[in-house]
């Protein structure tokens, strides 16, 4: 992006890149926000569905305003999202299953994960999913910032628990956050 241009890069129509992500996102939601006012109904479902149609103004519109991540990354955060609520389905029936059984399938340790992830941002949202997930605690981050020790109530294999964070979970948020 250059210079004073309010967010819009490019010549004329469609050609350059348009607004950024994050201008995208308060677009969609101020548009959000006018179908809200125009139906006289001002509660979450409503603002859903302004969000929705507005989303797909603002595609529609895209030769008009320019192409943006925004419409890329949205698609990502829905797939990211539908992930992970299978996976904490998935640790939540594994854990609780492990707790009502009688014989515990549980083999504690602490494995350490090498990292991707570089930011402050990135590894912290990719710790705080890991300490989300049922059965599994982020424990430490390494020093210089390589490492991140995953403590976790089912480490039988270390190398699958590792292949498990690394090309699940910090793979899609990397795709999302960079």
């Amino acid at each position: 992006m250059s210079g004073g241009s309010g967010g819009v890069t490019g010549g004329g129509g469609g050609g350059g890149r348009g607004l950024t992500a994050a201008a995208m996102f308060a677009a969609n939601l101020v548009l959000a926000l006018v179908w809200m006012a125009m139906t006289g109904h001002f509660d979450v479902a409503n603002l859903a569905l302004g969000f929705i149609f507005g989303y797909l103004v603002l595609f529609l519109l895209q030769r008009v305003i320019g192409r943006s991540s925004y419409f890329h990354k949205t698609l990502l955060l829905l797939r990211f999202g539908a992930f992970y609520a299978i996976e904490v389905i998935r640790a939540n029936v594994r854990v609780a299953i492990d707790v009502i059984t009688p014989a515990s399938r549980a083999h504690p340790g602490i494995v350490a994960v090498p990292l991707d992830a570089r930011t402050d941002t990135e590894i912290t949202v990719l710790a705080n999913l890991i300490t989300w997930t049922p059965g599994s605690l982020a424990v430490d981050v390494a020093d210089d910032r390589s490492v991140i020790y995953v403590h976790s109530m089912f480490a039988e294999d270390p190398e699958a628990l590792i292949a498990s964070v690394k090309d699940d979970l910090e793979r899609r948020v990397l795709e999302l956050l960079r």
